[in-house]
């Protein structure tokens, strides 16, 4: 017997990859500060848990395939105050967005298709285009210009006849680039020439700085065939374990397929969902604090890094990620040796190589994504254990120059 072709093809985890290495560490009792992963310290609001324990259920029974009435209903409410027109019946209620993404996929894409998606990008998007039996085609954005959308000719370069959707993550996971409108309207025109979908994923629609806003796909003129919303709670209220996404469209045709593949799922989760309800009612008022706190955990991580000597990163508006260039030989076997060999007081550190969010091969090498989820104590204390990481690495570009040059000196004494 054989494992399928599309079980070897799936990646492991860009985020998940050193956990194991990460657990030991802990197990031998030093302190890991986990920046690997966007969950967020940031407690719950508890409106959305009191909403769970005031549930008068007898039994949790199965709920719509596109989720109950009154949470569609309240989501729509929360949709429009965003400035998104949409009715009830143009949300489906998914299981966390991951199974929006999917969804999404399966529906606007046969196997075989092209799938165009600007990189670095979430990592998963590849296992998700490997489930569907699509092809993920990057359009590559440089650390050099702060990840900025590639010109749109780099785009166009690459569709072929089998292209048959863009995908955009805004606020972007993992760069942090908040994509401006006119941007958006580049791409939306270029999927409406092509005939392409434009699905976006907009998980952290909330979290923009410097006042800074993100626009919705579904927002532009012209959007209602090609634009298909992928959204959760998750990152938006830290509601992470929730599992309680979204896909919305105005396009019937995707609504009504994407349905079909929901009923065979039964149904999104009960429970979630009341959280969601709770959730949809906090006023707009409630992210004003957190995203004061997210911005100051940004100051803060890229203050700090660009105080390191060798490291180069930009300023990400939005979401709670950066990218990092370091000087180190490879990414992946510096953040293996952060949590097998290297402590700072007790503690260290676990990151993202980001070789995972590029479908380009040797692409990320030395770069890292950092997620600036903890509080400004322990992140602060993170970053301090990268510096002193940085400078006792073994593989740190700068150290192996040096210890060429010396070993060429030695040499030729001999």
């Amino acid at each position: 017997m054989t494992i399928s072709e599309r079980g070897q093809a799936m990646p492991v985890s860009a985020f998940r990859r050193l956990a194991p290495f990460a657990e030991a560490a802990r197990q031998r009792g030093r302190q890991v500060y986990a920046l690997n992963i966007g969950q967020p310290d940031i407690a719950t609001p508890p409106e959305l848990l009191e909403a769970v324990r005031q549930a008068d259920i007898r039994v949790l029974a199965y709920s719509a395939g596109a989720g109950t009435d009154s949470y569609r209903q309240k989501l729509a409410g929360y949709y429009q105050r965003a400035g998104i027109e949409v009715s009830s019946e143009q949300i489906m209620v998914t299981t966390a967005g991951s199974e929006a993404i999917l969804f999404a996929l399966l529906t606007c894409l046969n196997p075989g298709d092209e799938l165009i998606v600007s990189e670095p990008f979430y990592g998963t998007y590849t296992a998700f285009a490997i489930a569907a039996g699509v092809r993920v085609v990057p359009v590559t954005a440089r650390i050099e210009d702060g990840f900025a959308l590639s010109p749109l000719a780099d785009f166009e370069r690459v569709i072929t006849p089998r292209t048959k959707a863009i995908l955009v993550c805004n606020p972007s996971n993992p760069t942090g680039h908040v994509y401006s409108r006119a941007e958006l309207e580049a791409l939306l025109g270029l999927c409406r020439r092509h005939g392409l979908y434009l699905l976006s994923d907009e998980a952290y629609r909330e979290y923009c700085y410097d006042g800074a806003t993100a626009t919705s796909a579904l927002s532009l003129a012209g959007a209602d065939e090609h634009v298909v919303v992928m959204d959760t709670i998750s990152k938006r209220y830290s509601a992470c374990g929730a599992r309680v996404g979204a896909l919305v469209t105005r396009n019937e045709a995707v609504f009504n397929t994407a349905f079909r593949f929901a009923q065979m799922r039964i149904s999104p989760p009960g429970l979630g969902m009341l959280l969601g309800e709770a959730a949809a009612e906090l006023p707009t008022s409630y992210f004003d604090e957190n995203r004061a706190e997210y911005q100051a955990r940004r100051d803060l991580t890229v203050r700090r890094l660009r105080a390191m000597p060798g490291v180069e990163c930009p300023v990400p508006g939005g979401a709670f990620y950066v990218m990092a260039r370091l000087p180190v030989d490879d990414a992946g076997r510096f953040g293996e040796w952060l949590l097998t060999d290297f402590s700072y007081h007790n503690a260290t550190l676990y990151l993202s190589p980001a070789a995972g969010f590029y479908a380009t091969p040797g692409l990320g090498r030395q770069e890292v994504r950092l997620a600036y989820v903890l509080n400004l104590t322990d992140l602060d204390a993170a970053l301090t254990c990268l510096e002193m990481a940085l400078e006792a690495y073994p593989g740190r570009i700068g150290k192996l120059v040096r210890d060429e040059v010396v070993s060429r000196e030695v040499a030729s004494l001999v």
